[in-house]
């Protein structure tokens, strides 16, 4: 399900400025796609430090403190 070289493309295309050249030659239309599929992105950022934090935390002290601890 992970794939790291996925990630690892995405993460040099968003840092090597091709994404900004590509959104300045891009028609209206694919602006738009382009922000959109930035926004799901940074949607999914967060609900993977949600994810992150639960699997970290799981069953700890702060778990139990913060009620989300799951007692199995």
């Amino acid at each position: 399900m992970l794939n790291e070289k996925f990630l690892a493309d995405l993460e040099e295309y968003l840092n090597s400025g091709r994404m900004e050249e590509d959104f300045e030659y891009s028609d209206e239309e694919r602006k738009l796609e382009m922000l959109d599929y930035l926004e799901r992105l940074m949607d999914l950022a967060e609900k993977a430090d949600e994810v992150a934090t639960k699997l970290i935390f799981k069953n700890t002290q702060l778990s139990a403190l913060l009620g989300t601890s799951e007692n199995k």
